[in-house]
């Protein structure tokens, strides 16, 4: 198994969309990136910490590559915002590829520079590629929160359409 870590806005979105990714084995929702020994969710939002609200992606690479991880992510964030993500807003809500070793930094430098060569976006990329640090877990209450509360407004309007995309975009990667 290999893991990966990424920053794609709220983790509640991220989380949900790469549950349903094939080859995924778990999925946990945190901190990536600050500058303080676990910092806790309201510390986090406030502007506080550094960190960014990431997810850390255990994954089987015979059926899922990074590369493909790396697809859906760009696919179902907007990688082109500073620090936003829709109506979240703050560094911690920022887009980063949090690489774990040189393979990871080099793939998705070339993924990054592919999409800015094809035009993939109307604005350029500013998701952050840098080393991950101290991946720290959020609270529990975080986890598996879309599939919790899919009545919630927030879950309906901001997650459904990331996971639509997934479903009609990467129909071979859906579980």
């Amino acid at each position: 198994m290999k893991t990966a870590i990424l920053a794609g806005g709220c983790f509640w979105c991220t989380e949900a969309v790469f549950q349903r990714v094939k080859g995924v084995e778990k999925v946990r929702s945190g901190f990536c990136g600050g500058h303080i020994k676990n910092p806790p969710y309201r510390e986090v939002v406030q502007g506080r910490t550094g960190h960014a609200e990431a997810i850390e992606i255990t994954y089987d690479e015979n059926l899922v590559s990074f590369k493909q991880l790396l697809q859906v992510f760009m696919a179902t964030h907007d990688p082109t915002t500073l620090n936003r993500q829709g109506y979240d807003v703050g560094t911690h809500y920022r887009s980063a590829i949090l690489f774990l070793n040189e393979e990871q930094e080099r793939i998705a430098r070339s993924y990054v520079e592919e999409l800015e060569n094809e035009g993939a976006f109307n604005d350029p990329i500013v998701t952050e590629i840098a080393p991950a640090t101290t991946f720290y877990p959020a609270e529990e209450v975080h986890d598996n929160y879309y599939n919790n509360n899919r009545e919630q407004g927030y879950c309906q309007v901001i997650i459904d359409p990331k996971i639509r995309k997934l479903l009609t975009g990467f129909k071979e990667l859906v579980k």
